[in-house]
C-alpha cells in the first residue's frame, strides 16, 4: 500500500506539470529538451494510471489488496503503449497495422516479464 501512494503522489505531481506545460507553452516555444520532458511527464502519469487500474482488475478478478512487483512491472510495461501510440500519431503513421505492431509488442513484453522474473 506504501507504493501505490508513492506512485500516485508522484503521477499527481506529473499530471499538474504535464497541465502546466500545456497550457504554458507551445512545441514550437518548448525546444527538444521540453517536447522529453513532456514525453517523460506523460509516462509518469500513465504509469499512475496503469498501475491504477491493475491495483482495480485485481481487486475486482483475483480478490487482491496489493500489488505484488512484477504487478509493478506489468504497469510499467502497459503505460508505454499510449506513449507509442502518440509517437506513432505525431509521425502520421497511426493506422491498423500499427496498433497492431504496437499490440505484439506489449504483449511481448509482458510475456517476458511474466517469463523472466
Amino acid at each position: 500500500m506504501k507504493h501505490n501512494r508513492i506512485v500516485y503522489f508522484i503521477s499527481s505531481i506529473g499530471l499538474a506539470a504535464l497541465i502546466l506545460m500545456i497550457n504554458l507553452t507551445s512545441p514550437t516555444e518548448i525546444g527538444p529538451l521540453g517536447v522529453l520532458l513532456f514525453f517523460t511527464t506523460l509516462y509518469i502519469v500513465s504509469f499512475g494510471l496503469m498501475t491504477l487500474f491493475l491495483q482495480i482488475f485485481f481487486y475486482f478478478a483475483f480478490k487482491k489488496d496489493k500489488l505484488k512487483n512484477k504487478d509493478y512491472l506489468y504497469s510499467a510495461i502497459l503505460a508505454f503503449g499510449p506513449i507509442m501510440l502518440l509517437m506513432a500519431r505525431s509521425f502520421g503513421a497511426i493506422n491498423l497495422w500499427t496498433i497492431g505492431l504496437i499490440f505484439i509488442f506489449l504483449t511481448l513484453a509482458e510475456f517476458l516479464v511474466y517469463k523472466k522474473i
